[in-house]
């Protein structure tokens, strides 16, 4: 089986390098080019304008793509120690993994449509991306608690946890504010009026 293979352990590294470099690259670009203000920008914000753009929409692409492919392995990897221990539902795997696809999806989506191109569907994808990240971070930490301690300790089943708790609360106010402004534009002067749409 595939997840049992050696150095498949290092595809999840691999993903947070790449995507680690794709906000790094993308924001040093923006930043070297005048088209964000240092200080801790809007992620989207940073792959908006030409240079930048290619950059962070190539890259992270490939962040969805090493996303999907880690989300298939720890599938694997459940379905082969569900087969001894019977810990948690085929389907319920499945349905995990559907989720974190989709989450894999809207991050596509985020990287090809930039914020101020196509505003609705650039943030449809990223309510996608950042809600099915929710919900499949604490999937997977549910399924963890099922699986001990047999395949995981309990401190690795809280840490998993204390990060969908985060994850999750993190989340509300993103809705929140981001149902509250529509941006229209990054660059703004003194005095200049905000349309409201």
């Amino acid at each position: 089986m595939l997840c049992c293979m050696p150095g498949v352990a290092c595809v999840p590294a691999l993903l947070v390098c790449w995507s680690s470099a794709a906000f790094i690259i993308s924001y040093v670009i923006a930043v070297l080019a005048g088209h964000v203000e240092p200080f801790v920008p809007y992620i989207s914000d940073t792959g908006t304008k030409p240079p930048e753009s290619g950059v962070f929409g190539f890259m992270i692409n490939i962040s969805a793509l090493l996303a999907s492919i880690t989300m298939y392995i720890r599938y694997l990897l459940i379905e082969k120690q569900n087969e001894s221990s019977h810990f948690v539902r085929s389907s319920c795997n499945m349905f995990t993994l559907c989720v974190g696809l989709m989450g894999c999806t809207g991050m596509g989506i985020v990287a090809t449509f930039q914020e101020l191109a196509v505003p609705s569907v650039h943030d449809i994808g990223a309510l996608v991306a950042f809600g099915s990240g929710v919900v499949y971070i604490t999937l997977q930490s549910i399924i963890s608690y099922k699986s001990c301690p047999r395949w995981n300790t309990y401190f690795v089943c809280h840490i998993r946890m204390a990060i969908s708790v985060i994850s999750c609360i993190a989340f509300i106010p993103m809705i929140v504010f981001a149902s509250k402004i529509s941006m229209t534009k990054i660059d703004w002067t003194p005095g200049e009026k905000v349309k409201s749409y």
